[in-house]
C-alpha cells in the first residue's frame, strides 16, 4: 500500500497507534479523549456515536438505528441494532395503502441506544456513564456547527416545516444555525444525562419510553410502550466473501450489506480483478458486477426472520463464477426501487490492543421523520419507508418487523487478523461506495484517504450512470459505447456518499476521512 494522493484531496492520510475516524470533528475529539482515559476501541466508538448525535444531527440522533462489527480479542462480532416496527401496524390504514415519507406511521423502534448498551456490556473496558461527558457538554452548553452539517440543517427547515416541535428545537425563532454558530440542545441534554444514569434502561424501560408511546399514540401513531419495552439488539454472525487475497465481511440482512458481497465476489472470479479502477472495462465490469448484487438485495433482504432464501447461497464460488461468465460487453438494466438519500454517520476506531470497530448509526432520511418527541430533544427516525410497496415482497409493510435498511458497516480481515474497517455513507450509495472503495484498497493496493478521494462512479436504475467530475472524458466515452447512459454531476457531493476507514499499516493503524463531509481522522 503506497501512501500517496493520486486524487484531488483536502485530507492526508493519519498514522497512529490510536485511531478514530468519523464524519465531524468534535465527534473525533470526543473519541480520543476516551481513549487517552484508558477507553479501548469499544468505548471510543460508543462515545463517538453518542456525541454525533449533538454535533451532526442532520444525519442522526436518540431516535436513530444502528449497526456494528466489532473486532475484539481476535473475533469479529456483529451487533444489528435495528428496531421493529409497531405490532398494531396495519397496512390497510396507510394511508393509500402506502407508507408516507413523514410522520409517527415512519418511525420503527429506534435501535442506536440498545447499540452502545449493547457494545458496552460486552466489549468496553470504562463505565457507560462517562462515555456521554463530551455529548452532554456541547448539548448543554453548545458547539459550533459545522459547514455541511449547516447546509443540510438549512435545506432540512423546508422539509419539517410543518413540525412544530422540530421547528422550535432545531430552528429556534425561525432560523437553522449557519456554520460556525453556537448551537445549544438543553432538551437532548437532560435526556442524555437520563440515559447514562440509567444504563441505557430510562429509554426502553422508564420514563422516557414511556413519553415517546404516549406522545405517539396522541399524535396519531402506533408505537406502544410495549413496543418499546420487548425491544432488543441482535447478537449476530457476519458474512463474508473472499476478494483480492482478503476477506470482506458485511452484515446479513436486514442490511443491503450483501449487494456489496456479491459484487465482489464477482469481480474476484473475473481476470482484471486487480486491474486499474480507473480504466474503462475495470468500471463497467464493477457496474455490472453491482448491479446483479443489488437486484438480489431488492428481492431477498428483509427482516432476518423473513429473508426467504439463505444469503450465504448467494456467495458461493460457483454461483459468483457464473454471474461472472455472464457479464458482457455491454451495459445491462437495473430496477431501482429505493429512495436516494444520504443522510448517515459512520466511524471507524481502533487501539494499540488490536481492537476496532465499524459502526453506522442513521436517521435515515435526515432528521428522520420529522417527529421531536416534547421535550426530549429525540428526532425520530423514519425507517418505515425502508419497506417495499409490494404486498407480495417478503419485505412489505408488516408490524413488529425490521423493515430494509441502507446503512451498512464494512469491514476486512487478512489472514485471520483485522485489516481494515471502512464504511461509505449514504442511502443506496452504500453497497456501491463499499465495492468502489474495497476494490482500490485491497486490489489496486490504494491508501483508504486515496481510495475516498478518488472520483465515483453511483447507479440510478436502468442503464443510467452518474459520474462526478474528474473521471476522464476518455473513460465516459467508453463507457457509452458499452450502452451507459452517463451524466457528469456538476461536483463532488455526499450524493456520492461519504465515507471513514482505518486501515492496518506497517505497526500503527492509517485513517482516512472522506472530503465530501466535514469529517476528520486523529489519532494519537
Amino acid at each position: 500500500m503506497s501512501i500517496s494522493l493520486r486524487y484531488d484531496s483536502r485530507r492526508q492520510p493519519v498514522l497512529a497507534r490510536q485511531m478514530v475516524a468519523t464524519s465531524q470533528p468534535l465527534a473525533t475529539q470526543a473519541g480520543l479523549e476516551i481513549m487517552r482515559r484508558g477507553g479501548n476501541a469499544i468505548d471510543a466508538a460508543i462515545a463517538t456515536a453518542i456525541t454525533l448525535t449533538v454535533v451532526e444531527p442532520t444525519s442522526n440522533g436518540l431516535g436513530s438505528d444502528a449497526f456494528a462489527m466489532v473486532w475484539h480479542e481476535g473475533t469479529l462480532h456483529g451487533i444489528n441494532a435495528s428496531g421493529r416496527s409497531p405490532k398494531r401496524l396495519q397496512p390497510d390504514e396507510l394511508p393509500d395503502g402506502r407508507m408516507p415519507s413523514l410522520g409517527w406511521l415512519t418511525v420503527t423502534v429506534p435501535g442506536a441506544v440498545s447499540a452502545w448498551m449493547r457494545l458496552s456490556e460486552r466489549f468496553g473496558d470504562l463505565p457507560f456513564d462517562c462515555l456521554f461527558d463530551a455529548a452532554i457538554d456541547y448539548a448543554r452548553n453548545g458547539f459550533p456547527v459545522s459547514p455541511l452539517t449547516a447546509s443540510s440543517w438549512s435545506r432540512a427547515s423546508k422539509r419539517y416545516a410543518d413540525f412544530q416541535e422540530w421547528q422550535r428545537v432545531f430552528a429556534p425563532g425561525g432560523k437553522t444555525p449557519g456554520a460556525g454558530d453556537v448551537f445549544r440542545n438543553p432538551d437532548q441534554a437532560r435526556t442524555l444525562e437520563k440515559i447514562a444514569q440509567t444504563a441505557g434502561k430510562d429509554f426502553y424501560e422508564g420514563a422516557l419510553a414511556e413519553r415517546i408511546a404516549s406522545v405517539s399514540q396522541r399524535d396519531g401513531g402506533v408505537l406502544h410502550l410495549d413496543d418499546m419495552t420487548s425491544h432488543q439488539p441482535l447478537d449476530t454472525d457476519v458474512m463474508q466473501v473472499d476478494f483480492a487475497g482478503s476477506q470482506v465481511h458485511e452484515m446479513p440482512p436486514n442490511g443491503q450489506g450483501i449487494a456489496a458481497l456479491i459484487g465482489l465476489g464477482i469481480l474476484d472470479q473475473l481476470d482484471n480483478a486487480d486491474g486499474d479502477p480507473d480504466d474503462p472495462h475495470v468500471i463497467h465490469r464493477q457496474i455490472e458486477s453491482m448491479k446483479i448484487g443489488l437486484s438480489d438485495a431488492f428481492r431477498i433482504v428483509t427482516d432476518p426472520d423473513k429473508v426467504p432464501e439463505d444469503p450465504n447461497e448467494l456467495l458461493k464460488t460457483s454461483r459468483l463464477q457464473r454471474h461472472a461468465d455472464s457479464i458482457g460487453t455491454n451495459a445491462t438494466n437495473l430496477t431501482f426501487p429505493w429512495p436516494e438519500w444520504s443522510s448517515t454517520v459512520y466511524l471507524a476506531t481502533a487501539d494499540s490492543k488490536g481492537n476496532m470497530v465499524s459502526f453506522i448509526q442513521s436517521n435515515f432520511e435526515g432528521f428522520g421523520s420529522g417527529v421531536v418527541v416534547e421535550g426530549t430533544g429525540i428526532a425520530m427516525q423514519n425507517r418505515a419507508t425502508g419497506f417495499n410497496p409490494d404486498p407480495d415482497h417478503p419485505g412489505g409493510i408488516s408490524g413488529s418487523t425490521r423493515p430494509f435498511h441502507t446503512i451498512i458497516p464494512g469491514f476486512v480481515t487478512r489472514a485471520d487478523q483485522a485489516e481494515m474497517a471502512f464504511g461509505v455513507m449514504g442511502g443506496p450509495m452504500q453497497a456501491q461506495g463499499h465495492l468502489q472503495l474495497a476494490y482500490r484498497c485491497l486490489a489496486a493496493g490504494q491508501n483508504p484517504q486515496e481510495g475516498l478521494d478518488a472520483p465515483r462512479w453511483r447507479l440510478l436504475g436502468g442503464r443510467r450512470v452518474v459520474v462526478e467530475p474528474g473521471i476522464p472524458k476518455s473513460v465516459i466515452a467508453q463507457l457509452v459505447d458499452r450502452g451507459h447512459e452517463v451524466s457528469v454531476a456538476d461536483v463532488r457531493s455526499v450524493r456520492f456518499g461519504g465515507g471513514q476507514a482505518v486501515q492496518r499499516h506497517a505497526d500503527a493503524w492509517l485513517g482516512a476521512s472522506d472530503s465530501r463531509r466535514d469529517g476528520q481522522a486523529a489519532g494519537f
